[in-house]
């Protein structure tokens, strides 16, 4: 078997897929994307279409090495995503061929379902609360939501007051019927996580997501040190070994890589192992489409250590599409009522994409960019 061919589609809300073709008429499906750089992505992608024309698609491990070092400049969101998307196609494609799905050839299931949770958004508490007492009556009890708007280096406790005026707000009105994680998106300094983090505790959140930037990795020790709440990053984080110091220091409860930006399949079950060896979680992040989320399952369903799986069903983003629309087989990705999804049961990833629906949404693509946020004097915020 050969490949032939390598086709992006470029569609609503804010996503890219890929279909790798062989000369023997299996196709295998990949998402590489970085939110807000598709365009960036999908170059990278045909840059490296150069090295696997005319190549076995079985030697996922041997093309693996040959897009991450042969063109000397390596890792980054960009590359690593392409890397990515490329490798969930040939992964799809290699199950294809053998019948199996994708967690088989990775060893075979260590776990019969996996836990996911939903994202809650809105800037009032009773927002929050609706939304998860809406999809608690439908069996989910696991969420996340935003901690904080912009925050300064050094801002005022006022700031702080609001952020924990609106988690107080929610665990008062939801209880312990809930378990949420609060996402502070890279945009805390460590002085500020330091407060907050000191003044969540009493909510019990089941996580902090990207308590600082991860350019700020040395600070998630010395956080954790001084908190009893559960540290969790790695979403902007591309490969083992930007993961290998890390973990190595120590401080993070859960890594959370995203299968569609650190080097796909192959590279995130390794990292996966890592955090095993290191006693760390495991809970692929994953706010994008079908193929990612199809991806993020097959390592959940080998991963001992994989508690909790992100998905986009109804997530802020999806404007116009959410998750499913561009799926055949919904039924396979449907929770029960415990908010897990059961072990896919088609071969290779698992997901059969309706070509015709995504061609059609290809030919108007979206142009999605995240804000820019800025603070009172100007200066660029983080989003």
């Amino acid at each position: 078997m050969k490949i032939v061919r390598l086709s992006t589609y470029h569609a609503a809300p804010r996503w890219l897929f890929l279909k790798v073709e062989t000369d023997e008429g299996i196709t295998g499906w990949g998402e590489p994307v970085i939110e807000g750089r598709a365009a960036s992505v999908e170059a990278a992608v045909h840059e490296l279409g150069d090295y696997l024309i005319g190549q076995d698609p079985a030697r996922i491990n041997d093309l693996w090495q040959t897009l991450y070092r042969a063109g000397f400049y390596r890792g980054g969101a960009i590359l690593m995503s392409a890397i990515a998307g490329i490798d969930q196609a040939l992964w799809d494609i290699k199950g294809k061929a053998l019948g199996v799905p994708v967690y088989q050839l990775l060893g075979g299931l260590v776990r019969d379902r996996m836990k996911t949770y939903r994202w809650v958004g809105g800037d009032r508490p009773a927002d929050i609360v609706a939304q998860m007492r809406n999809h608690l009556a439908q069996g989910f009890d696991t969420f996340k939501f935003n901690g904080t708007e912009e925050l300064k280096l050094i801002d005022s406790p006022r700031a702080i007051d609001a952020t924990i005026a609106k988690v107080a707000a929610i665990r008062e009105a939801m209880g312990d019927s809930v378990d949420f994680g609060i996402d502070f998106h890279g945009r805390v300094s460590a002085p500020m996580a330091r407060v907050l983090l000191r003044e969540l505790a009493p909510f019990k959140p089941l996580f902090v997501e990207e308590p600082v930037l991860p350019e700020q990795w040395e600070y998630y020790r010395p956080l954790s040190d001084a908190t009893s709440i559960p540290l969790a990053a790695g979403e902007r984080m591309y490969s083992r070994t930007e993961f290998k110091p890390v973990l190595a220091a120590g401080g993070l409860a859960i890594v959370q890589p995203d299968l569609s930006h650190a080097g796909g399949i192959t590279e995130c079950a390794k990292i996966a192992a890592m955090a095993e060896a290191h006693d760390v979680a495991f809970a692929p992040h994953c706010p994008l489409g079908p193929v990612a989320l199809a991806a993020c399952l097959q390592v959940d369903f080998v991963s001992w250590n994989a508690v909790l799986q992100e998905q986009s069903i109804g997530i802020h983003y999806n404007e116009g599409t959410d998750l499913l629309d561009y799926v055949l087989n919904k039924e396979d990705f449907r929770c029960d009522d415990t908010g897990s999804i059961a072990a896919l049961p088609k071969p290779g990833l698992g997901v059969e994409i309706d070509e015709q629906r995504l061609i059609e949404a290809s030919r108007r693509p979206p142009r999605w960019r995240n804000p820019l946020w800025r603070h009172g004097d100007g200066s660029v915020a983080e989003w």
